[in-house]
């Protein structure tokens, strides 16, 4: 009895220092990965890359780090630093830009889906008389989740239309660039006419849609289009001076988004004020009254991971099934050109190069990005401001994909 008794002991013994050299290393690696993102990032504002930044790192069902770096608006319009500038603070409202794209109209188009309501496989002429042409007949939903659609990449429809129901009939008229499905040309006329389906099959405007089957739902209470129409929000992080590299879209023929139908000197509506509250994207504000199925929302960093949640989940919130997992699995399954729909797994994008297989995320233009991994149970909302400091000499706004790849290898590095 008294060897049983002493065997169960070191046992028991064993199993508790294993334990706790587990836990050790576990907050030893926990302590390794905040020293290395402080210094990615805070490096970043010190040395004025970027105005200021908020990031959330969740491991399982813990977050391991959320932390605001920085400023939410550093600058005024002539580029003069505030005094005293603004601090972020992990609750600050970014706009989240083309994240619109995936936590708003990709999660749309999966209820939907997930009804019986539509089919991803649906001819778009279904839903919108315009593709009933021998040129677009075979565009499909599918075709415009995942950027195949042989659509323009870009189109300042502002420049044509000055609502919604203008910017929609314009989109239809106009010819296609690339043959339907040969290739993906990553394009936001796509996801304006995403919008347009959600809209004609629910019966509802794409924002109450988003508010009261997904926000609402979801418990995401500070996610919304147009946050100055309410009143309610104090805190938004500041964008750019105006719209100058959307102008320069418009009159700089080296970029390549040149029109040729339009003249550039046609329309001059540019904002000349630093947007904060207003979306930043042109043909969402100019064009579609701040509500794009491409761009337009504003969120903080906790909003957002309850969306992310419900996808690492299998679609389940707490209990309760909320999207069918078979569904959340049909747009998290690579397509022939490596990507979901609506969601990039392209191993091979910049902002999270050579992650494990299954990785999904998005970027946004004013510097936000998700990432996800999978097979780790791990996500990282990385959301920075970078637009705040305006054009670079190069007129291009700063790069951040090299710090988003520096955090998504830091994550890698000590959380796996």
């Amino acid at each position: 009895m008294r060897k049983q008794l002493l065997l169960l002991f070191i046992l028991l013994s064993a199993f508790n220092f294993i334990s706790n050299s587990q836990n050790v290393k576990q907050r030893g690696a926990k302590a390794n990965l905040k020293v290395e993102i402080d210094s990615i990032l805070q490096n970043q504002v010190d040395q004025d890359k970027i105005p200021g930044a908020v990031i959330q790192i969740k491991k399982g069902n813990q977050i391991i780090y959320k932390h605001a770096y920085g400023y939410a608006q550093k600058y005024d319009y002539n580029h003069k630093q505030l005094n005293p500038p603004e601090k972020m603070t992990v609750s600050h409202l970014f706009d989240i830009a083309s994240l619109t794209k995936v936590i708003g109209t990709t999660t749309s188009i999966m209820l939907l889906a997930d009804k019986g309501l539509i089919r991803i496989d649906d001819p778009v002429s279904r839903y919108i008389k315009a593709f009933e042409t021998p040129e677009k007949r075979d565009i499909t939903i599918h075709h415009l989740l995942t950027h195949t659609a042989g659509l323009y990449e870009w189109y300042p429809l502002y420049y044509c239309s000055s609502n919604k129901q203008e910017s929609y009939k314009l989109i239809g008229e106009l010819p296609l660039m690339f043959p339907v499905g040969a290739q993906r040309r990553y394009s936001d006329l796509g996801f304006v006419l995403l919008g347009e389906i959600v809209e004609i099959v629910s019966g509802q405007s794409l924002e109450q849609f988003m508010k009261w089957n997904i926000f609402r739902s979801l418990g995401m209470k500070n996610t919304t289009f147009n946050p100055l129409t309410s009143g309610r929000y104090r805190k938004i992080v500041a964008t750019s001076p105006g719209n100058p590299y959307e102008k320069r879209m418009v009159y700089d023929s080296t970029l390549g988004f040149k029109v040729k139908e339009i003249d550039p000197a046609q329309w001059n509506g540019w904002r000349n004020y630093t947007l904060r509250g207003e979306v930043n994207d042109g043909n969402a504000w100019y064009a579609n009254s701040g509500i794009s199925g491409a761009a337009g929302l504003f969120s903080p960093v906790n909003d957002l991971q309850m969306l992310i949640d419900l996808l690492v989940n299998k679609g389940k919130v707490g209990s309760r099934q909320f999207i069918s997992e078979n569904t959340i699995e049909t747009f998290l399954t690579k397509d022939n050109f490596n990507n979901g729909l609506g969601w990039m797994m392209d191993p091979d994008n910049s902002f999270m190069k050579n992650g494990p297989e299954g990785t999904f995320g998005h970027t946004g233009f004013t510097g936000t990005s998700i990432a996800v991994i999978p097979q780790n149970n791990i996500s990282v909302i990385l959301l920075i401001n970078r637009q705040n400091i305006g054009l670079l000499n190069n007129g291009e706004y700063y790069n951040v994909n090299p710090v988003r790849l520096q955090v998504f290898n830091a994550v890698l590095k000590y959380c796996r």
